[in-house]
């Protein structure tokens, strides 16, 4: 709330107009009794569709809670990390004064990420249609059950298995819940689609990497009564019965982030994560290197050997 006190004012004093939803705004009043600076409302004296910019204060949650709000519009999120990690986020707390300034005079680009559509069929009923940034993961209900799938891309089964679940997502998703499961870190600007198995009782129940133009589904199967529950970025979920299936695919409208810096993927993820790089040298320049460059040589398989004179 203090952070959005300070951005207010900042974004008055430089003459744009602050636009916040109700709740928050009488959540602030609560606390401080009046707002920093004059203040819109959105839906009631502003529409979404005469925003430039959302700015969100807030952990990687709440950035996916905006992104939920934004959904069918094309303002972009700017994110302010006051979480912990904070990968969506562009900037950081100390950097709020700086990140008002950037949107003032308009300093950012803006990326679009994917995003996924998520159907859920029940007796070849459609019974939901809906969405997620991150990931759709479809979990056990029960926790002294396992939930027994089976998976299928492009319309031809893959594996079926016990599992306490598996999580279908994005590049986004990649370092999210997808990561805390055991799957690969996918960079951003690739074009695919994941799923990772959950604690899974199979000898093949490896992680997947798949095409962005393939249908990824998940089929819980009716060998046993286990029940399970679809979570899509946590926030919006669906009972599954035995039967039940969710089918996931790329989705046409993507989520707009607004970048203030261009750096690059590597960077944030050894700055997120605190991953070790010493000892790092970096690439070396072709002109720079003194040493001749050597002969590489071929083997040859061990069973072939070479032919003795005379012999056929």
């Amino acid at each position: 709330m203090a952070a959005a006190q300070q951005a207010s004012l900042q974004l008055r004093a430089a003459g744009l107009v602050p636009v916040m939803r109700r709740q928050e705004m009488e959540q602030i009043r609560s606390v401080y009794g009046e707002l920093a600076a004059p203040t819109e409302v959105l839906e009631e004296d502003v529409d979404l569709d005469g925003v430039d910019l959302g700015m969100v204060l807030g952990g990687d949650g709440t950035i996916l809670r905006s992104a939920e709000l934004v959904r069918g519009s094309d303002v972009p999120l700017l994110g302010v990390n006051l979480g912990h990690v904070g990968f969506l986020a562009e900037s950081e707390r100390a950097d709020l004064a700086q990140t008002v300034h950037w949107v003032v005079d308009r300093d950012y680009t803006v990326e679009e990420r994917m995003t996924i559509d998520v159907q859920v069929w029940l007796d070849k009923q459609k019974i939901a249609h809906t969405w997620a940034l991150n990931e759709a993961a479809v979990e056990k209900s029960d926790r002294q059950r396992m939930l027994e799938v089976v998976l299928e891309v492009d319309a031809l089964p893959i594996s079926s298995f016990g599992c306490d679940g598996v999580v279908m997502a994005t590049p986004t998703g990649s370092t999210a819940y997808a990561f805390s499961a055991g799957g690969p870190v996918v960079w951003p600007e690739v074009q695919a689609l994941l799923m990772v198995p959950i604690s899974a009782h199979a000898l093949f129940a490896k992680p997947l990497v798949v095409a962005p133009t393939s249908v990824m589904a998940l089929e819980i199967l009716t060998r046993t009564d286990a029940n399970g529950v679809l979570w899509c970025d946590g926030r919006r979920s669906l009972d599954l019965p035995p039967g039940s299936r969710v089918e996931v695919t790329k989705s046409d409208r993507p989520v707009r982030l607004a970048r203030t810096r261009q750096t690059p993927f590597a960077e944030r993820l050894v700055r997120k994560f605190e991953l070790p790089t010493v000892g790092w040298r970096g690439p070396v320049k072709e002109s720079q290197s003194l040493v001749p460059v050597a002969q590489v040589q071929t083997v040859e398989p061990h069973h072939i050997q070479p032919r003795e004179e005379g012999r056929p």
